[in-house]
């Protein structure tokens, strides 16, 4: 989930008093904390051909030899589901889609996983009905799993073993992959998630390792988006009605948590998480206020005195309908999408496609295009 500055995860955010190029409608609500009173539905450049069933969850890959040439994969989370491949464009690439997977929930991609002794991109998706996790390699989209890899094992109940969120980490100084995982339900006693490493088994097919088991669950709702900065080292994941929650991504410095934010003014549930980077280490941590089709924006980087400190900076209200997920890149793309690209799930089964500029609007910093 992770090429030069990229991350994933479901997203959010409200563009305060201001106006885009793209036409947007100027909605009276009353006013939050870090907006203004009168806020603008952002309208998206591209809104994808749609799914079969129903959008959940989307990720970016970014084309190393020809950023236009890019690719988005998107779950459509039905017992006949799937992973659809779509292209900058939103078209769909038929030969690229993964058909028949039982219940698609989120994907996550990452760079550089050694397999028979070369670097291989991956997507990751969890597939809730069979407890598996399903990979495939970018950008060709063939399955490098042995038909699936299961996880929560041990576990009782299909709601303790239902997989829904995922987010790969890439540690930068060993370049080891994992997979951190969620599920439809679990424990309350700081285990709700389980981190494995992926390699290689010896055959070019990918195996997972458990690692560790960590993080707290307030009982209330679920968990389901996991969002990672690698860069930074950490891992976020929604508490859903009760806020995000903040961890080092990293099991060799221990599970505590570090942070509990975006607790005040969501409407039902928090969702998507996606981060928004500069190579200084700052940028924005977008969180989807799904009822309300809004994201809340918080500094990656915390405050001077404390980098776990995530104060909100912005809200801002999208087009797309109670959003789960969503996916954001800060690299220039093509001539569209030349500030980085947010991507984000909307209930009409289709995926729509952002550009930042129109999300950050006079309020926050938007990536260079020779210098993301």
């Amino acid at each position: 989930m992770f090429y030069s500055f990229l991350f994933s995860a479901g997203v959010a955010t409200i563009l305060s008093g201001c106006t885009s190029s793209t036409g947007n409608t100027t909605v009276n609500d009353a006013p939050a904390k870090g907006t203004d009173t009168a806020r603008v539905i952002v309208q998206p450049l591209v809104v994808t051909e749609p799914v079969l069933y129903d959008t959940d969850d989307p990720a970016i890959w970014i084309n190393p030899a020809d950023p236009a040439q890019s690719l988005i994969v998107g779950t459509d989370k039905d017992e006949q589901g799937g992973l659809y491949v779509y292209d900058l464009q939103g078209k769909i690439i038929t030969s690229k889609t993964a058909s028949g997977l039982k219940r698609p929930d989120n994907v996550d991609i990452e760079y550089g996983l050694i397999l028979k002794g070369k670097p291989v991109d991956i997507a990751v998706a969890t597939e809730r009905l069979t407890h598996k996790l399903r990979i495939y390699s970018l950008p060709d989209m063939k399955p490098i799993d042995n038909g699936g890899i299961p996880v929560f094992a041990g576990e009782t109940g299909d709601m303790f073993r239902d997989l829904m969120g995922i987010a790969l980490y890439k540690n930068p100084a060993t370049h080891t992959l994992y997979a951190i995982v969620g599920r439809k339900n679990g424990p309350t006693d700081g285990s709700y998630l389980w981190q494995y490493e992926l390699a290689d088994d010896g055959t070019g097919n990918v195996k997972a390792t458990l690692v560790r088991k960590f993080g707290s669950y307030s009982g209330k709702k679920e968990i389901e988006s996991i969002a990672v900065d690698d860069e930074l080292g950490y891992v976020y994941y929604s508490d859903e009605g009760v806020g995000v929650r903040k961890y080092y991504a990293d099991a060799a410095k221990g599970n505590k948590e570090l942070a509990l934010f975006a607790r005040e003014g969501f409407t039902q549930d928090h969702e998507g998480i996606s981060i928004y980077s500069f190579p200084d280490g700052t940028g924005y941590i977008l969180v989807s206020d799904q009822q309300a089709n809004q994201f809340y924006i918080y500094p990656r980087e915390g405050t001077a005195d404390n980098p776990h400190n995530h104060t909100l900076k912005k809200i801002v209200k999208v087009a797309a309908v109670e959003s789960d997920g969503s996916d954001i890149t800060s690299l220039p793309l093509n001539a569209t999408f030349q500030h980085g690209l947010f991507v984000v799930m909307s209930t009409d089964k289709t995926f729509h496609y952002y550009r930042w500029e129109d999300i950050a609007g006079n309020d926050l910093r938007i990536a260079s295009p020779s210098n993301p």
